[in-house]
């Protein structure tokens, strides 16, 4: 099997599981809808939950995951199984008294961290509700982190189902939690952080077999002189800042937002919910396959191969990213009508959620195109370099919120997200010319052009179905469903279509890859 069809099967099997769980999301987040709406409590939980993520992303999928698959990945290839455990024990070690450390320091200093979070927040209901679910929220990220740990451990030995598989059980715990425990809280949105941290205990219980089966069980270690440990701090430090913006243009845009009308940082947090969806599906798959077969490809000294699978990755990405952006753009006012528009959801809500989703729309393929380009710096052990255009992004993020939040309030920060990811991802480009080659050729080009030529089509169609909706009545009749279904059914059929008409290498490779694991199960069988 070559590399590349390697990396697409492990991206499908992450997009397998990453597809499962968006759906108990998406349950998920229609629950949370229909009984708690766009409210103060919404705010605050959404605002409570975000803290512990953001420093999940920074400190354990962000700098510690993309620092330790190309440490551990070495070890294996140069030194064998035996030293890779020990660098894992050690790791293991270190990390749990880290996390320990940072568990209680933040529930301690929950008040200040909500007020640097959120300072909109001055209404003192609102602010003390934020604080006290931060609490109880907060060792999640203890929890969330020895999964991420485990993450790195097993993506690098090529298992990937387990780590991807996590989230549903988190999904399905805050669904119970919102249907099952919000009567018996005096304040119901309380039910929802002890879901997550419930679901938090459940993810890391799903990790123990795979670990134990691959040999990598998880002892204590405190060898913390251990070359691999300094080095992987040494990794970690810049890649938590080069990480970090992505994540800071988030928090940026929720300090923002908490100054703008009350429902803001809610219609931001749903619309980001469904633009996640194409991200987590696609793109946080194919990144978390590719990240592992480059830094095999670093170790084994192959950097042609390297550029080889970075390019054809990035020709994926354009490939599903683009009509993803059109499709969200095109029904953005359906799906939430369909699935979000009932009880305190109200059309208002809806067409508000629907524009923040439209502007995140339009930078979707950039974002994808730097999730795919930075851990091509990771597996060949540079992390200083993408901070250097990280940081130009971020700084664009700030200046372009302030500017378009007046003329388009919430939409705004969507949008400035977006032309922030736009320059992120144009300057990595040139970056890495100068470190491997060309990126950007002809091949590329043309399949870029390909792609969004018939991602517009996909607009248009699409568009014009849902068109023909009423999507002002609430809930989900037959008359929406059947609506939406035909735009979304006609917009991936005229795709698929102008793709084939457009001869799109990409749609052939992917197709090639299904009929063999087909061939090769009909063949089990």
């Amino acid at each position: 099997m070559s590399e590349n069809r390697k990396i697409i099967s492990s991206a499908g099997l992450v997009g397998s599981f990453t597809t499962l769980s968006r759906i108990f999301g998406l349950v998920r987040d229609m629950v949370i809808a229909r009984f708690f709406g766009a409210s103060m409590a919404t705010d605050a939980f959404f605002v409570a939950f975000r803290i512990p993520n953001i420093l999940r992303r920074l400190f354990a999928e962000g700098a510690l995951t993309v620092s330790f698959i190309p440490v551990l990945k070495e070890a294996q290839v140069k030194e064998g199984h035996a030293e890779a455990k020990r660098i894992s024990d050690i790791v293991f070690t270190f990390l749990t008294i880290i996390l320990a450390f940072v568990v209680i320091t933040g529930i301690l200093l929950a008040p200040i961290i909500v007020k640097l979070i959120a300072p909109g927040f001055t209404s003192p209901d609102k602010y003390e509700l934020t604080v006290y679910l931060t609490r109880i929220i907060f060792p999640y990220i203890f929890l969330i982190c020895i999964v991420a740990f485990a993450m790195g451990v097993l993506n690098s030995v090529g298992r990937f189902a387990a780590p991807a598989a996590a989230p549903v059980l988190l999904n399905i715990s805050i669904i119970f939690s919102a249907i099952a425990l919000s009567p018996l809280f005096d304040q119901p949105v309380v039910a929802l952080s002890v879901g997550v941290l419930a679901g938090g205990v459940l993810q890391v219980l799903l990790q123990i077999p795979s670990m134990k089966k691959e040999g990598y069980l998880p002892s204590i270690s405190f060898d913390f002189k251990h070359p691999a440990l300094k080095k992987l701090l040494l990794l970690m430090a810049p890649a938590l800042f080069g990480i970090a913006v992505y994540q800071l243009n988030i928090f940026v845009s929720t300090i923002i937002a908490s100054f703008l009308p009350e429902g803001s940082v809610s219609y931001l947090y749903y619309a980001d919910r469904f633009f996640q969806l194409p991200l987590g599906i696609f793109v946080i798959s194919l990144a978390t396959a590719i990240l592992p077969t480059m830094s095999d490809q670093v170790a084994s000294n192959r950097l042609e191969d390297m550029r080889d699978s970075l390019a054809f990755s990035i020709k994926v990405i354009f490939f599903v990213t683009l009509p993803a952006a059109a499709g969200l753009y095109a029904v953005s006012i359906p799906v939430f009508s369909l699935f979000f528009q009932r009880g305190e959801f109200d059309y208002s809500t809806t067409v508000k959620t629907a524009q923040a989703l439209q502007f995140y729309a339009v930078g979707l393929w950039a974002i994808g195109g730097v999730k795919i380009i930075v851990p091509a710096f990771y597996a060949m052990q540079d992390m200083k370099t993408p901070v250097k255009a990280a940081f130009f992004a971020f700084i664009a993020n700030i200046v372009l919120s302030l500017l378009l939040m007046g003329p388009l309030q919430h939409g705004g920060l969507a949008l400035a997200t977006s032309l922030s990811s736009l320059l992120n991802f144009v300057l990595l480009l040139l970056i890495i010319r100068k470190r491997v080659g060309a990126i950007v050729d002809r091949s590329l080009v043309l399949s870029f052009m390909r792609s969004l030529i018939a991602s517009v089509i996909v607009a248009v169609i699409a568009g014009f179905i849902c068109s023909m909706g009423n999507w002002e009545v609430d809930g989900m009749t037959i008359d929406k469903v059947a609506v939406l279904s035909a735009a979304i059914g006609a917009g991936m059929l005229s795709y698929f279509l102008f793709s084939f008409l457009f001869r799109s290498e990409e749609m052939t490779y992917i197709l090639n890859v299904i009929k063999t694991k087909v061939r090769g199960r009909l063949a089990k069988d």
